[in-house]
């Protein structure tokens, strides 16, 4: 079974005292001033973000959040890109949902990795 964890992807790489596993950036933009040297990624899948729409309404306007996270919900419904990301990483033990965001708490990794959590039944 897959576990999934998430990480700012400004975060400096843990010199190796722990493993991220496979690095996945889960944000449709690049995020600014990141290398894609030091991202150290293994794939950025832009599918699985909020819509475009979505994203800027969110604006990362914590009072808008939990509003937020139900629309976000609603799109990986709808697409299916959650089960698809899900089954896709099924090969890989640890998975590390990479995010630009500079709120911790209120950004699409924490709504993607409760969604996938709850696929998994974890």
């Amino acid at each position: 079974m897959t576990t999934f964890q998430i990480a700012n992807i400004r975060d400096e790489i843990r010199d190796g005292a722990q493993d991220d596993g496979y690095r996945v950036l889960v944000d449709r933009l690049w995020p600014r001033g990141v290398s894609k040297e030091k991202a150290a990624l293994d794939e950025h899948r832009k599918e699985i973000a909020p819509s475009n729409e979505l994203r800027k309404w969110f604006g990362h306007d914590p009072d808008r959040f939990e509003e937020f996270a139900a629309r976000y919900r609603e799109e990986l419904d709808a697409s299916g890109a959650a089960e698809t990301f899900a089954h896709d990483m099924a090969g890989h033990d640890l998975v590390t949902l990479l995010y630009g965001a500079k709120d911790r708490e209120h950004n699409q990794a924490v709504v993607l990795k409760q969604v996938l959590d709850e696929l998994g039944g974890a």
